[in-house]
């Protein structure tokens, strides 16, 4: 009979199996023309698992839904879809892509000043956004950040994450998402290394003694979306996988980057 200990890390092994069971080749074809390069960059970052059909659908929900920047699909990990468990668990590696990431925005800015660059990640990938955020110097400015799923810590202190960006975070979660950021989370942890339900679960909440510049941060540029039955529709069931369908990406997300892409600070938020 299995001890505890054993039985815990078999248990996270099979869940963030299920992960990797999806993964496979992108279909996406990364859209990176000169013309569409000087509309605005927008990058999709994979989960642990890598890029497959589930960041493919994305990207391609995107384009089919009016968006008209740069696409490209940003592999973070190795690789290989096997090595799942190290995307998840090796922080130091997740700190240095990050980085990565954000020389490459770096890059993508001096070369085209002043246009828009918008960040979209799922599950891992979320996590992954939040760390280059945090890497990114004082003075660059991200247009908008979508995280789907989020593998990271509910209480993640999202203060800088927040000030590097001008319209602001759009997390959506669900808590449906039972089988990876509820149990497999609590087992095998979240991005940031935490033992605890996942905020794609449960949403992100207020650091605690969180100063008033932060609540004030939280209020005016955290837009939380939970799952909605009405976005059952779009072939969102409320799963881990649900908010990458191409017709959820085309119809709520879109929407997000196309109105971000020339953003002025107006205080309208879209409804979903």
């Amino acid at each position: 009979m299995l001890n505890q200990s054993t039985a815990i890390i078999l248990f996270a092994v099979l869940s963030l199996a299920l992960l990797a069971a999806f993964s496979g080749c992108a279909y996406y074809t990364d859209q990176m023309s000169a013309e569409r390069m000087q509309n605005g960059y927008t990058m999709v970052l994979p989960g642990i698992e890598g890029p497959d059909r589930f960041n493919s659908n994305i990207a391609q929900g995107l384009e089919n839904g009016g968006v008209r920047t740069a696409i490209e699909v940003h592999d973070w990990t190795t690789g290989r879809a096997w090595n799942f468990l190290t995307h998840l668990q090796d922080i130091e590696r997740n700190r240095q892509q990050a980085r990565i990431l954000a020389r490459r925005i770096i890059e993508y800015q001096d070369q085209y000043p002043g246009r828009p660059v918008h960040l979209v990640g799922h599950s891992g990938g979320a996590g992954l956004i939040l760390l280059t955020l945090e890497a990114l110097p004082a003075d660059r400015r991200i247009s908008s950040v979508i995280l789907l799923a989020p593998a990271v810590l509910p209480r993640f202190d999202l203060t800088t994450a927040l000030t590097t960006t001008d319209s602001g975070i759009w997390n959506f979660h669900s808590l449906g998402d039972v089988p990876l950021l509820i149990i497999g989370t609590s087992l095998a942890g979240t991005i940031d290394r935490q033992f605890s339900f996942g905020s794609g679960a449960v949403g992100f909440k207020l650091p605690k003694a969180a100063s008033d510049e932060t609540r004030r941060l939280y209020e005016a540029k955290l837009h939380q979306i939970p799952f909605r039955f009405r976005m059952i529709s779009r072939g969102n069931l409320g799963g881990h996988f649900g908010w990458t369908t191409k017709a959820f990406a085309r119809d709520y997300l879109a929407p997000i980057i196309r109105e971000n892409s020339e953003y002025t600070h107006s205080g309208h938020k879209l409804r979903f």
